[in-house]
């Protein structure tokens, strides 16, 4: 073939995310007959097959997943292009994309991304909160310029996805004024019996915190599990229970939730990730983030 025609590329790469013809109609708002013809043309000029029927399904072919492969970096490249532009045309300098992992408290993402709201050149902050896997799915095709999270990509996150741990800091106990005067005295063995609200079975804190709990013998109340930092907050606040945040934010919590901090737990601590994809363009946002003193 003389040229490429990144229409068919298109279709094609459509197809192959959605997992089939019918889907990726809904996805372009195309008939299905339009799309199988415009494959079939871009089979015709490649001079190989790119899909093989399996049952119902489509399935790649080795060809086809090396064409793959190459659209997912060409049309990551331009939405990557596309947020550029976009930064530098509303004249509000550079837009920084990152995404929120639920389990990761609000006030040290504050405090995580301060160094880029400190940049000479104005940074227009697009903030998205959702599960971590959903967020490194966005990242790996450049919908995302970073991912913040308690836990690092695991190499099933797919090709040029880098871990830059920021770093990691003591959790403490919080909880109301009327809970403190009750199982503050004799911290931390008085946790035994004491109303918790604890993070879900899912988060990395909630692992470690099983494992102290076993190791002291101790016993924990356990009114709700809940997986938004926030709310967990909200409801601590309100006296349903007792709940960790990171010690480093905890003036502020006891501030802006009105609750009073217990003590710390120095064997659990929390660990902070920016998360990055390869690009072509650095941005020095994420250079700014990446250079703050590490945590600890």
């Amino acid at each position: 073939m003389s040229r490429l025609n990144y229409h068919h590329l298109h279709y094609f790469w459509t197809v192959a995310r959605e997992g089939s013809i019918a889907r990726a109609s809904e996805s372009l708002h195309l008939t299905q007959p339009t799309i199988s013809a415009q494959l079939a043309q871009f089979e015709a000029a490649i001079g190989e097959k790119l899909f093989e029927r399996v049952g119902r399904g489509l399935v790649l072919t080795d060809t086809g997943r090396g064409v793959f492969e190459y659209a997912e970096e060409i049309f990551a490249l331009g939405r990557e292009l596309t947020q550029f532009l976009k930064g530098r045309a509303v004249g509000r300098g550079s837009r920084l994309a990152v995404g929120i992992a639920q389990a990761l408290p609000k006030l040290a993402v504050t405090r995580l991304l301060e160094p880029a709201l400190r940049l000479p050149e104005p940074v227009q902050l697009h903030c998205f909160e959702d599960k971590s896997e959903r967020l490194l799915a966005d990242l790996s095709v450049h919908a995302l310029d970073l991912v913040l999270s308690d836990v690092p990509a695991t190499p099933h996150s797919g090709a040029g996805v880098f871990n830059h741990l920021l770093g990691e800091c003591e959790a403490s106990v919080f909880g109301t004024a009327d809970l403190a005067s009750r199982y503050g005295p004799d911290f931390p063995r008085s946790l035994s019996g004491a109303p918790f609200l604890l993070p879900t079975q899912n988060l990395a804190l909630r692992r470690l915190l099983d494992q102290w709990f076993d190791a002291e013998g101790i016993w924990p109340d356990v009114r709700a599990e809940i997986e938004d930092s926030a709310l967990m907050k909200t409801f601590g606040s309100a006296g349903m229970g007792l709940f960790l945040a990171p010690t480093m934010v905890a003036e502020a919590i006891c501030r802006q939730y009105g609750v009073v901090r217990l003590g710390p737990l120095d064997a659990i601590h929390e660990r902070f990730y920016v998360i990055t994809a390869q690009r072509r363009i650095k941005h020095p946002a994420i250079v700014a983030i990446l250079d703050q003193p590490l945590l600890g």
